[in-house]
This record gives C-alpha cells, sequence and structure tokens, in this order.
C-alpha cells in the first residue's frame, strides 16, 4: 500500500493543478522536458558530427601515418616524399599490438589530369592490394575500386565527384596523367574506374586515387620502397597511444604522424564542439533549476495553510519535507520522460529520414549527422534526476525550517 507522504504528495499535486499554481506546474515539467530534449539533440548531434567528420578524414588517409623523418616536414609538408622500404620485422612488431586493426602502404604524386577539354591539378594517391577499399566504401558514388591483386599495373583511377565535374568526366571515360621526375616528364593514360565523395574539399578538390606502381614507376623506386605506412587502430580513444607505441618502435629515419597532428585544423574545429556543448547544457540546466526552485516556492506558498495543519496534526518537518521532494520528483519524472520520448523521437527521425539538410560544401556533411550512445544517455537521466532533486532541497529546506503552525495561521 502507498505510504501516508505517497498519498498526500498525489493529492497536492492533483490539487495544484487545478488552482492557481496550475500553470507554473506546466512550465516546471515544460523546462525539465525542454532541457533533457536540448541535452539529448546537443550531445547527439555533436557526437554524430565529429564522428564523421574524423572517419572522412581518416578514410582518406589513416590514423597513423609513418613517412622517411624530415625535420622539415611539420613546417613545410609535401606530397612527393623520400620513400622508405617496407620492413617485414617492423610490420610484424606492430601487428602484434592489438589496438592495430590493418596497415597499409602508399604514396602520392602531384601532377595534372585532362580531359578532352579541361585540365586539372592533381595528387595522385598510389595504393596496393593492402588498402582496405572496405573501409573506403562509403564514399564511393559510382563505379567500383580499383583491381590491384594482379601482377599487372592497373590503368584504372578513381576520381572524386568535384574533379569528375570539372574535368566532365564519368566511369568509363579515358583520361591522361601528367607527372614530373627530376626535370622527366611522364604521360599515363587512365580510365575512370570509380567515382567518390567524402564531402571534404580538402580531399575531393585534389585527390585520386590509382595505383601505388604508377608513382613507383615515375619516382624510380623498387616494388619495395613506398611513400608511407598507413595504420587504421580499433578504437579511436587509444589514438594518442598507438601513436606513441608507433613512434617507439619504427627507426631513426622514420617519423609517425597521428592524423590530429597531420591536420590539427580539422581537429581543433571539431573540439569545440565539446566546448559549446558544455556552454549549451550549464545555460540549459541553470534554467531548468531556476524554473524548479520558482515552481516549488509558489506551490509550498499557496499551500502553506496545508503545512500548518499537517505540523500541527503531529508530522514532523522531516515528513512534510519528504511529502514535497515525493511531489517534486513526480513532476521530474512526468518532464524527463516527456523529454526522452520527445527529444529520442527528434534524433530518430533525423537519423533515418535525414530531414534537416545541410550545405555539404560548408559543413562537409549533406545532413545533420546523429549518434546515439545509451549509455551516456542513461547517465545524463540520472545526472539531470540527481542535479533536480539536489535542487529540490532549497524550498524543501524552507519548509521544514521556516514554517511553522504559527506562521501558517497567521499567512492564513
Amino acid at each position: 500500500m502507498p505510504s501516508i507522504k505517497q498519498l498526500l504528495s498525489s493529492r497536492l499535486l492533483r490539487s495544484s493543478q487545478g488552482s492557481q499554481s496550475r500553470p507554473i506546474v506546466r512550465l516546471s515539467i515544460a523546462g525539465i522536458a525542454i532541457c533533457l530534449i536540448v541535452v539529448i539533440l546537443a550531445v547527439s548531434i555533436s557526437t554524430g558530427y565529429r564522428q564523421v567528420i574524423e572517419q572522412k578524414v581518416i578514410d582518406m588517409g589513416s590514423h597513423i601515418r609513418i613517412t622517411y623523418y624530415d625535420k622539415d616536414y611539420e613546417n613545410n609538408p609535401s606530397y612527393d616524399v623520400r620513400p622508405i622500404t617496407k620492413d617485414a620485422s617492423l610490420l610484424k612488431e606492430l601487428q602484434q599490438n592489438s589496438d592495430i586493426a590493418h596497415i597499409q602502404f602508399a604514396a602520392t604524386k602531384c601532377g595534372v589530369l585532362k580531359s578532352d577539354e579541361q585540365v586539372e591539378g592533381i595528387i595522385l594517391k598510389g595504393v596496393d592490394a593492402t588498402f582496405d577499399w572496405k573501409a573506403f566504401q562509403g564514399n564511393m558514388v559510382t563505379g567500383k575500386p580499383l583491381e590491384l591483386s594482379g601482377d599487372t599495373t592497373t590503368k584504372g583511377l578513381l576520381v572524386s565527384k568535384s574533379i569528375a565535374d570539372r574535368l566532365q568526366l564519368k566511369v568509363g571515360d579515358k583520361v591522361f596523367g601528367y607527372f614530373w621526375n627530376e626535370g622527366k616528364k611522364f604521360d599515363r593514360a587512365f580510365r575512370v574506374s570509380g567515382i567518390y565523395s567524402t564531402g571534404m574539399p580538402e580531399y575531393d578538390d585534389h585527390f585520386v586515387i590509382g595505383d601505388l606502381r604508377h608513382v613507383q614507376k615515375i619516382n624510380g623506386w623498387t616494388s619495395e620502397q613506398v611513400g608511407c605506412m598507413e595504420i587504421l587502430i580499433n578504437d579511436y580513444d587509444q589514438l594518442d597511444e598507438v601513436g606513441e607505441y608507433v613512434h617507439q618502435h619504427i627507426g631513426p629515419y622514420l617519423q609517425a604522424h597521428t592524423i590530429r597532428q597531420l591536420y590539427p585544423a580539422i581537429f581543433s574545429w571539431t573540439d569545440l564542439f565539446d566546448t559549446n556543448v558544455m556552454v549549451l547544457l550549464t545555460i540549459t540546466l541553470i534554467i531548468c533549476m531556476i524554473t524548479l526552485i520558482s515552481t516549488f516556492f509558489i506551490i509550498i506558498l499557496e499551500r502553506t495553510p496545508t503545512i500548518g495543519i499537517l505540523k500541527t496534526m503531529g508530522m514532523t518537518t522531516t515528513d512534510v519535507r519528504g511529502v514535497f521532494v515525493r511531489l517534486g520528483l513526480r513532476l521530474i519524472v512526468v518532464g524527463m520522460v516527456i523529454g526522452n520520448i520527445v527529444g529520442i523521437g527528434i534524433c530518430l527521425l533525423q537519423k533515418y529520414l535525414h530531414i534537416i539538410k545541410l550545405d555539404e560544401h560548408s559543413y562537409y556533411v549533406p545532413y545533420v549527422p546523429i549518434s546515439f550512445n545509451w549509455i551516456f544517455l542513461a547517465a545524463v537521466n540520472l545526472v539531470l534526476l540527481l542535479i533536480c532533486l539536489l535542487v529540490l532541497l532549497i524550498p524543501a529546506t524552507f519548509v521544514s525550517k521556516r514554517i511553522t503552525p504559527v506562521n501558517a495561521i497567521r499567512f492564513e
């Protein structure tokens, strides 16, 4: 059977809904619901956006890149780098780390791509059979990945949608590439195998993907020489730890850079999301707390005679405080249920229907991305519930210490 405190809190809540405080009670419930909706939307959008941007950067590169040591590389990065030799012992040692998921080889070469009517400066990224096409597949617009497993150098080429539009290319078209090494010109005939789009202008405006053997022949390298080793890891949160591990195990003539070190501007921008979200959540939470405190002070003032009667009948101040805490808990739970239903509902609609669109050229994605972390969502609900209950102690303390039967009679 429900306790006396529960019955009293239910009775007070029903009587409040029929009194002058009814709009305030509704406002309090709405405030809690809106607070939770804002939290769910802000965290889901921020997390989703960060994951999408980070994955796009990784798709065209890797988590960690090993290149020949160049002390001027960080100040003057170049796509025409000195080669490194595939080291079987180093490769075996790195593969023993369980945090490393995949290792692939690549090289880049600056050049010019020419169609029948247009010319475009490009960066050819040469890859071999170790390239992780499964991770890259999500960026494919049309066509198919390159076939690199044979002994013959493939003439297939993947071009970005923006380059294909500028050069008026489609899958199957023939296109010519021109490259230079030590003053000597190299011509290559390619055929467009596929068209991709990452949504990142830094890549889409410049990069095409072809066979690594083209770069090796142009640069006069052997089949064991490559421009870099690219490392993919299992957990992005372990990036710094794995990066330090790789740095400690490579030789003195090699250098390792994490994706954050290679593209600091992009990741500094995404790091601002956390700051913006924290500011937004703090402001929202403060408004929610002020609304909740104001609501209960109004309810308490309206029910002052009732409090006096309860104390006259022998109910202790602790019991009276418990009644109002239960009353507050009911309002909080109602607000949180509404907030979760509306917040999660909006996120699910956006996640699967992509209702809110974005300018992909400016925001890198065509729609607002959503990512759910159910554990974090449960933690948010728990933290909000605890904060609201702590806030209730302010008016509850006022009830227990300030309102006496004599004061209640005078108030009446």
